[in-house]
């Protein structure tokens, strides 16, 4: 298992492509956690966190479809880093400005979302052009979901430390100036700086006039709705049991596993259709969520928080391969992006529902949401089986391959079907 990574961060430019995107993302994937702290810091109520934290998420649904068309029509240099400045920007002026004008509080936070860089998309376009062969670029997408989870991890841990040594508002300014730094390594990179899309369609829907990727989207919606309610639903719990540490090391936990689960995931090569892989992924995914309803002892808690992300990402990693499999050609980071896209919506509209949730009834309540949800998007996956049977790209060897100087193979494109 450990030689398979090895040997892709051993090739030209991996290991800081992979680095940089981690670093450059780590304002998105904690900015959830972040805003909760910082609003309850200020006085704010779990319901004001929760529609900041959902206005952040939304935001950053409509501007990565958008960002990630701009990347494949103009280069990744020219889009990546001046979002990452502007989305930086944003952050900070709420950091600055507090919530004594929340007209002002809600600008800042949609501000950094639209401007969220699509650095997610832009890595697993660029693959393909710094690895060779199929089974690599494979590999590559699996560390690249262990990878982000190393960021869940470590992520709320560095907020809520952050926040401990200084106070939320530090937190802010500090993950945000870090996040642009990781996007200056990855566009000042050769691969970044010369590679370009494959030619393209015109089309106005874009990667969405695929019927196959709609289907993957309605299903990672409701994966991204409950996590989003667990973002809320572990605050809460935290304030139920008097210690704000409780809460980071839930969501370490819930990062630890999903660590775990896509290492495993990535240790070898699975036969079969990915489309059916991932339903029965997602349904493993939904049961780990639905014991958080009990919400135990701390330990117990925490112990059930790294179980219920085991199955995350595997299923994420499986999901990359789907988007490859059914995205239109020359719309690859517009596909990724939408991918983003939803989780963004979909974490948006369980921090909407989960505040309430805990302030009408409990935090139990708010945790059934994360259940709900991955049960959701077990259905979309099996109500719309036959779609997603049917790429709508057939498997094929490209030479090209998005800029792919090395001749790899386009992911997810083997006539075996292979993971």
């Amino acid at each position: 298992m450990a030689a398979g990574y090895l040997d892709i961060l051993r090739a030209r430019h991996a290991a800081r492509l992979l680095t940089g995107t981690l670093v450059g993302r780590l304002p998105n994937g904690t900015a959830h956690i972040a805003i909760v702290l910082f609003t309850r810091a200020e006085g704010g109520s779990y319901t004001l966190a929760g529609a900041l934290a959902a206005a952040y998420g939304l935001a950053t649904a409509v501007g990565q479809p958008l960002l990630g068309r701009a990347v494949d029509l103009y280069g990744q240099p020219r889009v990546q880093l001046p979002a990452a400045v502007v989305s930086a920007l944003g952050m900070s002026l709420l950091a600055f400005t507090g919530l004594s004008s929340l007209p002002l509080a809600y600008l800042a936070v949609i501000v950094a979302g639209v401007a969220t860089p699509p650095l997610e998309g832009g890595l697993r376009a660029l693959w393909p052009s710094v690895l060779k062969g199929e089974g690599q670029v494979h590999r590559a997408y699996a560390m690249d979901a262990v990878a982000q989870e190393i960021m869940f991890t470590v992520g709320p841990l560095l907020v809520t430390v952050l926040v401990s040594l200084w106070s939320p508002a530090a937190a802010v300014l500090v993950i945000n100036a870090i996040g642009v730094l990781g996007a200056l390594s990855v566009v000042l990179s050769e691969p970044s700086r010369t590679w370009r899309s494959a030619p393209r369609e015109a089309h106005w829907l874009g990667a969405l006039r695929s019927p196959g990727l709609l289907a993957l989207l309605g299903a990672f919606f409701f994966v991204g709705l409950a996590l989003g309610s667990i973002t809320v639903a572990g605050v809460a719990y935290a304030d139920d049991h008097g210690r704000e540490s409780v809460y980071g090391w839930l969501m370490a936990a819930l990062g630890l596993g999903a660590l775990i689960g896509g290492l495993a995931y990535g240790a070898r090569q699975w036969a079969g259709a990915p489309e059916r892989r991932l339903r029965y992924i997602v349904g493993l995914l939904a049961l780990g969520y639905l014991p958080l309803t009990l919400t135990p002892s701390v330990p117990v808690m925490t112990a059930l928080a790294a179980l219920a992300g085991v199955f995350l990402a595997p299923a994420i990693a499986c999901s990359f391969i789907v988007v490859d499999r059914h995205a239109p050609r020359g719309t690859v980071t517009e596909a990724f992006s939408w991918l983003v896209t939803t989780f963004g919506v979909g974490a948006a509209a369980g921090t909407a529902v989960a505040g309430p949730a805990v302030e009408l009834g409990s935090t139990a309540w708010s945790f059934a949401v994360a259940g709900a949800g991955g049960v959701a998007a077990l259905a979309v996956l099996l109500s719309t089986g036959r779609v997603l049977a049917a790429p709508s790209r057939t498997p094929a060897v490209v030479t090209g391959s998005e800029n792919d100087r090395n001749g790899a193979v386009e992911p997810g494109f083997s006539s075996g079907h292979k993971a």
